[in-house]
Order: structure tokens, then C-alpha cells, then sequence
């Protein structure tokens, strides 16, 4: 569960296979009923915001736009009700009515617009379109910024004004988002999307700002509005268009639970199903922004998950790849690792550089007689006690591949175009390291990216941790996405970024020096991706638990000290790819209370 699309349980199988992610859902509904009585306002303090609102020295007033076609009374209703009860009182509602046949809309809109001033109302003699009407409505806007609002839908309360505190404490911010919730018909609130801080990769694989979104009107005129022939993602077109304006620091997040999606049958909150045509509409508005951003793509599909999608970049030229793995007899593993990366990978200019670490038993050498001559396989003598981070700056500054691929030899090939599909990425100039996704042999997850500050020890771990392969919370195990770090079992990086950064931290020999290394990645303004398509088994022990004797520990509290001390204020800050509602307790994505 935790997915976009929650499936059916169907017989005792599937919820003994799935129950983790089964407990994780029912106790994630629970948690968010008390989430919403610890953390949102009640009356007094709605009151002790408004009081705030009067005090802000910089007031903008805010449009919401609201395209009406044929609305159902009470939605409708509760839509302006939720807009005439803002905290933050500087506001014009603009609705425009798309030739509505149902003779109850045109009397609330006339009964609205008299009782109060800031509505404003424009009928329509035809239907324009979701877009068309959306801009008809534009056109009655005189605010600084535009907030958008479905005519079902309701804002919290409190939305406008944690808008207009974040405007005042930076005035610089041109896009604003926040988390949202879904309601249903009886008013019960459910399936709180808990969203990172901006993720652009993540952004090109789904529409996730969709609600609540706070857009400088300028911008919005700048590049023409709403555009005919996107309807149903006629706003991820429009948000696409509008980022592409403005540097990522004046895009913020709220998260807060601003926007409460109404799920009815004829919204895409209640059914992926309920707007079909948006899917195509979203692929052609990505591929327009490609175009327009000058990206050269082999196609843009659909995602592993309804509402997602893919950008297949496409690969300039054919550069080479190093693939670093280092090892220490467990032969047997290596040779199914090194098989499956002869036998599987659809990208051919790669060469296999394997580093033994003082490997001592007879068939290790028996096996490197058999491979040594073949022109895709290099082998280098690593003659220093074990240190992860020192063989693998070794080896990387024995090739000359432009690419590097840090791989451990207890991998597995699963995708054939699991190289592929993390070189498109590693071309880009923005991104730093690209990381796969790795499963246990089971099927169950080892790693989907890393998440900082989760887990015991409060330096990073990996979410959803040897639970079964889903979707996960709103698709993260199956989408593009930007994190903080991933993992170095498997972690593709152009060999220019690892020397700008120094490589590995040599006193981090075996735990966290990923972690290290993206950090300071990003620190340089790079990005670090996951994909999901660079898919492979990792048969690392599945009871292989914690450090298991004395000095293993000593060593990782030892590495554990070491990080704290270095990345800690930055670890205690939160994780920007993460939300600050989510646990660091569990790897599930559940509510942190």
C-alpha cells in the first residue's frame, strides 16, 4: 500500500507477502487522524493568525483562480466557503463559469459575488476548456501572485497565510507549494502527501507540487498562461514553463497540509482513471519542455506507476565506462556478478575493473587466469588491509574512462539496460551520481536511495529496507527522483566530479563513505539521482543485522562519530528529499507524531 494506486488484497497470500506494507498502511490512517489534532490550528490560534496577518509588513494580494463547469452545489459551496474563511483577508476570488447548464451555479456565483467585493465572476456563453476558462479567469486577476483552486476542492484555512508568512520572510520567492490531503464526500480526510523540497528530477517524473501552488502573476503573464490543447495537466505545462523562469532558491515548500483534493468520481483524486487524456497531455507538455530547454531525448514514456512518466535521454556518443569492483576472494559472487554484466548489459563501451584486495584462496587466481585476457576486463593488485574508500580512489585513478561505476561484487544484472539508464543521467551537467536500484533475492528491497538522518544512529539509511519491491509512498520506489545520497554498491559518477570532490574519505574504510561523498557532491551544486530502470540484486546477507563482533563495532561507532561531527549540522537540518512529518524512526515513510 503507500502507492498511488492502493491495490486490492486479494487472499491470505498476498497479505502474509505484503504485510509490512499492509500494518504500515492502516497505521499511517491512524497516525494522520492524530497528526491533524497535534499539528493544525484551532480556532484560537486561527484567530491568533489573523491578528499575525495585520502585523505583516508586506501584505500582497493573492488571485485564486477558479475555472466552474457544472459543479455540484455543495462542492461548489464548500470550494468559496473555504476561500471566504482565509485567515489572511487580502484576497480576490476569480471564477469563471464555462456555460454551465446546471441553473444552481449561476445563482451561488451572483449570490457570492454580491455578498462579498473580492469575488469576482465572469460568465462564459461556451465551454473554453479547462485552459481557455482558466485564463478568462486570469484576466480578472490584479493580485501579485495566483493560486490555483479546482471548484471542488477546498483550501485549509489557514493556507493563504502561511503563504504570505513564507512571502515575508523572503520576497524574492516566485513558486510556492505545499503538502496536501485528499477528502472524501462525507468530509473525512485521508492519504496526506507528505512532498520534499524542490526536487527536479522528481518533477520531470510526476506533477507533485500539483496543490497548493502560489505562482508570481508576472511570470504567469510572461509566458502566456494556460495553453490550449493540455487539458487535464494544463498546470504541469504551465508549472514546466514558469520554473524554467526562476533559480531553485525561489521556489519554496510549505509542509503543511494546505489543499484538501476532493475525491469524487469524476476527479483524478478519486481514480487515476477519471481524466485519462491528462497522461497524454503531461507526456506532450514534457516533450515541449525539452525541446525548449534544448535536451535531446530518445522518447518520453509512461512511468512504472499511473500518472508518472520517463524522459529517455538520449546518450551523446558512446563514452566508456569503468565499472570498479572490488573483492576479496568470495569467488563465487564475483563470478555471478561479472556473468551477469557480460551477459546482460545492453551498453557495450564499458571495460570491468576488478580490484583485489589480498584475495588468498586458489580458485580466486584459478578464476582470474580464465578471465584475464579478455579485452573487457582489467584486473589491479590493491595490497593494503581493507579500506573501501582507499581501494576505490586507487582504482579510479588507474583509468581513463571518462565514467566510473562503483559496483560490489555481490551484485547481480537484472535490467539489461541498467547501464544505460544510469549513464543518460550521469551526461547531464547538473548531475552528480546516479544510483540503481537494488533488490535481495527474495525480490524484497535493499536499496531506493538514501535518506539522511534515518535510522538508529542518525546519520542516513535506506527507506523501505527488506520490505517487498512496491510502488511505495506515492511511487517513490518506481519514479525518477532527485535524493541526497545513494548507495556505492551500486553508483554511477563522471570521473571529473569524483576528482573536483577529492573521491572517497579515507578515514570512512567502510560505512558511510557514500554518504560522504554525495554530500560533498552536492555541496558543489550537483544533483544526485535514483532510477528505477538500473535494476540488479544485491546478495548481501538478509540476517546480516549490525556490526557482529567487538571490533566491527568499535569500528562503525568509531565512523558513526566521525560523520556526526562532519555532515551533522546539515543531517540535523533535515533532508531537503525528504519531508519533516515523515519518521526517521522506520523506513516506511510513515508520520512522524
Amino acid at each position: 500500500m503507500h502507492e498511488t494506486n492502493l491495490r486490492r488484497v486479494k487472499g491470505v497470500g498476498y497479505i502474509i507477502s505484503n504485510f509490512p506494507i499492509i500494518k504500515s498502511y492502516i497505521i499511517s490512517k491512524i497516525f494522520y487522524k492524530i497528526y491533524i489534532l497535534k499539528n493544525e490550528p484551532k480556532r484560537k490560534e486561527l484567530d491568533m493568525m489573523n491578528g499575525e496577518c495585520k502585523k505583516f509588513r508586506y501584505k500582497p494580494k493573492i488571485s485564486i483562480i477558479m475555472p466552474v463547469w457544472n459543479t455540484e452545489e455543495k462542492w461548489l459551496r464548500m470550494a468559496i466557503e473555504s476561500v471566504f474563511s482565509q485567515v489572511y483577508d487580502n484576497w480576490e476570488l476569480c471564477i469563471t463559469d464555462g456555460g454551465s447548464t446546471m441553473p444552481h451555479v449561476k445563482k451561488i456565483l451572483k449570490e457570492y459575488a454580491k455578498k462579498d467585493k473580492r469575488i469576482k465572476v465572469k460568465f462564459l456563453p461556451e465551454n473554453k476548456g479547462i485552459a481557455g476558462n482558466s485564463n478568462e479567469a486570469l484576466k480578472l486577476a490584479t493580485g501579485e501572485f495566483v493560486v490555483l483552486l479546482d471548484h471542488d476542492d477546498e483550501l485549509a484555512l489557514f493556507a493563504l497565510y502561511e503563504v504570505v508568512k513564507v512571502l515575508n520572510e523572503s520576497r524574492d520567492i516566485d513558486f510556492i507549494y505545499s503538502d496536501e490531503d485528499k477528502i472524501d464526500e462525507k468530509g473525512k480526510r485521508k492519504d496526506p502527501f507528505f512532498k520534499p523540497d524542490w526536487c527536479p528530477h522528481m518533477f520531470l517524473s510526476c506533477n507533485y507540487p500539483i496543490h497548493i501552488t502560489v505562482i508570481r502573476k508576472s511570470l504567469i503573464d510572461k509566458v502566456g498562461g494556460f495553453r490550449e490543447g493540455y487539458d487535464g495537466s494544463q498546470d504541469y505545462d504551465l508549472f514546466l514553463r514558469v520554473t524554467e523562469l526562476i533559480d531553485e532558491n525561489r521556489i519554496a515548500h510549505i509542509p503543511k497540509i494546505l489543499y484538501h483534493w476532493r475525491t469524487i468520481p469524476s476527479s483524478a483524486a478519486y481514480s487515476n482513471e477519471a481524466k485519462p487524456y491528462a497522461y497524454v497531455a503531461a507526456k506532450k507538455a514534457l516533450k515541449d519542455a525539452m525541446k525548449r530547454r534544448s535536451i535531446e531525448i530518445e522518447d518520453i514514456v509512461d512511468g512504472l506507476w499511473r500518472g508518472s512518466y520517463r524522459i529517455k535521454y538520449r546518450i551523446k556518443g558512446t563514452p566508456k565506462v569503468s565499472i570498479i569492483i572490488p573483492t576479496k576472494d568470495n569467488v563465487n559472487s564475483l563470478k555471478t556478478c561479472i556473468e551477469s554484466i557480460l551477459e546482460k548489459t545492453d551498453y557495450k563501451n564499458y571495460e570491468i575493473v576488478i580490484v583485489d584486495n589480498q584475495s588468498e584462496e586458489k580458485k580466486t587466481f584459478k578464476y582470474y587466469d580464465k578471465i584475464k585476457n579478455s579485452s573487457q576486463i582489467k584486473i589491479l593488485e590493491y595490497n593494503m588491509p581493507f579500506n573501501f574508500s582507499a581501494i576505490n580512489n586507487y582504482a579510479v585513478s588507474q583509468v581513463d574512462s571518462e565514467y566510473i561505476l562503483l559496483l560490489n561484487n555481490d551484485t547481480e544484472v537484472i535490467s539489461e539496460e541498467w547501464l544505460t539508464a544510469m549513464l543518460e543521467h550521469a551526461e547531464r551537467e547538473e548531475v552528480g551520481a546516479v544510483g540503481a536500484k537494488l533488490l535481495f533475492p527474495n525480490g524484497k528491497i535493499q536499496h531506493c536511495g538514501i535518506i539522511l538522518g534515518l535510522g538508529r544512529h542518525r546519520v542516513a539509511g535506506h527507506p523501505y529496507y527488506k520490505y517487498p519491491d512496491h510502488n511505495g509512498y506515492f511511487g517513490v520506489v518506481n519514479e525518477i527522483r532527485n535524493y541526497s545520497a545513494v548507495t556505492a554498491a551500486c553508483m554511477m559518477l563522471r570521473k571529473a566530479v569524483f576528482e573536483e570532490v577529492g573521491g572517497f574519505d579515507e578515514n570512512l574504510s567502510v560505512a558511510f563513505n557514500d554518504v560522504d561523498l554525495c554530500l560533498r557532491i552536492r555541496e558543489k551544486g550537483y544533483l544526485i539521482v535514483y532510477t528505477p530502470y538500473a535494476k540488479l540484486y544485491r546478495h548481501e546477507s538478509l540476517s546480516r543485522g549490525y556490526e557482529d563482533n567487538p571490533e566491527k563495532q568499535t569500528r562503525f561507532l568509531k565512523e558513526v562519530g566521525y560523520i556526526r561531527e562532519k555532515w551533522g549540522r546539515v543531517i540535523d537540518k533535515g533532508d531537503p528529499c525528504y519531508n519533516p512529518n515523515l519518521t526517521l524512526e522506520k523506513e516506511d515513510f510513515s508520520i512522524k507524531l
